[in-house]
């Protein structure tokens, strides 16, 4: 992620900083959302864990991230017309 902003950090215009912010962004909200999930899940201590719990992580893990990611998509093609 670092690496990412670094990079788009040191476009020459304000203007293009704003548009590479403004498309990668989302992308990187849902990846940090798939990620986290992930770390949570496996991370935490099988002793607390709950069905609902579980179940809730199961949905943010498996279908918001490939639900979000077409959208913000469409939702960026809208833009750039």
């Amino acid at each position: 992620h670092m690496q990412i902003f670094g990079a788009v950090l040191r476009f020459p215009s304000r203007q293009g900083r704003h548009k590479a912010f403004s498309s990668c962004l989302p992308h990187l909200a849902v990846l940090s959302l798939y990620v986290s999930t992930g770390m949570f899940t496996s991370l935490k201590p099988p002793s607390t864990s709950s069905h609902s719990l579980d179940l809730l992580m199961a949905v943010l893990y498996s279908v918001v991230p490939p639900a979000l990611s077409p959208l913000i998509c469409s939702m960026r093609n809208g833009q750039l017309k």
